[in-house]
């Protein structure tokens, strides 16, 4: 099937180049001519583990493309996606639509003939029929339905997460539509991905449900491991001992400095004023947010009592900066409270991060960054450790010994193992052990 793309995005990025790789023809359309010109070069505009030789691999075999032409890209298409940003509106939390309604003004002015116009970014309910109208007012004399396609992506794991996917969710009651989609998502078949045909509105819904749902199982892991320290039990164990009951499971149920990235931060404020307008307050999501949101500099106090009551002037070494390993996302990143804390206390910060160091000197210019982990820890009173990545998780604890100038670990994801650490010689901290 012929299908464009709107937003080479994260979401419109990867999504376009698994399609193709299905055997699809897709043209992935931005606005930004420097991104688009970065794309033909072969250059991502983010970091994905396998997504640069995805799209290699299917440009050289003719099915994916990239332009900014968005009606020379719509016209004959048998499917358009709109998959650009609806990031947190400035002032209230609520979901910025301005891309997705330009989108959907421009898709209007453009199309051929019969076309599904898909929503693939996460938009609050009744998005779609405000879409949906736009593209009657606008392209009255074709044949265009409006179809609610969510993402259930993973940074760090996104190309598999749409190639084996839990599930697919498509929102329509059109039975052409239903018919095109099918076709879309047929090469999922060999997998057995169950496909859930649903309401458009419910589909809409769906999405926020789902990170709503994961984003307080963080939350409640983490107040776990408060009580946990409080009354002297182990995170970990009651993690395993609750997530080995099918009806709960294990995912999401690992203790640390609480969430970040693209997606839980907004779509769970976006689903609070969802709820408000709907005169249906969601008191545990409200409880969710203001928890999390709180944690991230609570997490930066942790730190500053390792350090001790002559903490100001002292050293630490940040290693991980991203909010979750394998992306280069700094969105919402802990790191970025915890930072900011340990900054106003006079404490300085020597950081590094295996994919993130660009997009952090942006937001946190102030810090020191370093080529490795062990730049970072030299001359440091304490290394701590706010994002798991695979580099982190067997490092030299007796080089870091040598190198540092007091042995203390911060352990915000509990990687190590508490005796090898004191076995070293270090003092150690982790979450809820």
């Amino acid at each position: 099937m012929r299908i464009t793309m709107i937003g080479s995005g994260y979401v419109g990025l990867v999504s376009g180049a698994c399609l193709s790789d299905f055997g699809h023809d897709v043209t992935c359309v931005d606005k930004d001519a420097g991104k688009i010109d970065a794309l033909r070069a072969g250059r991502m505009p983010i970091y994905e583990p396998g997504l640069d030789q995805l799209v290699a691999t299917n440009v050289d075999a003719g099915r994916l493309s990239f332009t900014t032409d968005l009606a020379g890209a719509v016209a004959g298409a048998d499917a358009v996606f709109i998959a650009v940003g609806t990031p947190s509106r400035h002032g209230d939390g609520h979901a910025d639509l301005t891309y997705v309604y330009a989108a959907a003004e421009e898709i209007a002015a453009a199309v051929t003939g019969a076309t599904v116009v898909v929503t693939k970014s996460t938009v609050p309910v009744g998005t779609g029929d405000r879409v949906e109208e736009i593209m009657r007012r606008l392209a009255p004399g074709h044949d265009v339905q409006v179809v609610s396609n969510p993402e259930f992506l993973r940074e760090g794991a996104a190309i598999g997460d749409f190639k084996r996917p839990d599930r697919i969710v498509i929102g329509t009651d059109d039975e052409r539509a239903r018919a095109v989609m099918h076709e879309i998502y047929r090469p999922l078949y060999l997998n057995e991905s169950p496909i859930l045909f649903v309401g458009r509105r419910t589909s809409e819904l769906t999405k926020y449900a789902a990170n709503a749902f994961l984003a307080t199982k963080i939350t409640f892991i983490n107040e776990i491991a408060d009580l946990c320290e409080a009354v002297g039990a182990d995170v970990q164990d009651v993690s395993r001992g609750i997530g080995l009951d099918n009806r709960i499971g294990r995912k999401f149920l690992h203790a640390g400095p609480g969430y970040g990235g693209s997606c839980f931060p907004k779509d769970t404020l976006a689903l609070l004023k969802t709820a408000e307008d709907a005169a249906s307050p969601m008191r545990i999501v409200e409880a969710v947010v203001q928890v999390n949101d709180t944690r991230k500099r609570a997490m930066g106090r942790k730190i500053i009592h390792a350090l001790g009551p002559d903490h100001r002037g002292k050293t630490i070494a940040l290693l991980g900066l991203t909010f979750k390993p394998n992306t280069d996302d700094m969105r919402d990143a802990p790191a970025i409270a915890i930072a900011q804390c340990l900054a106003d206390e006079g404490i300085t910060i020597r950081a590094y991060d295996p994919e993130g160091m660009e997009a952090a000197r942006a937001m946190m210019p102030d810090l020191v960054y370093c080529r490795d982990a062990y730049e970072a820890a030299e001359g440091a009173d304490a290394v701590v450790i706010v994002t798991e990545w695979d580099a982190f998780r067997a490092l030299d604890i007796k080089r870091l010994g040598q190198i540092m100038a007091t042995r203390t670990m911060v352990d915000l994801r509990n990687v190590y193992r508490r005796d090898a650490v004191e076995a070293a010689g270090f003092r150690y901290t982790a979450i809820g052990r």
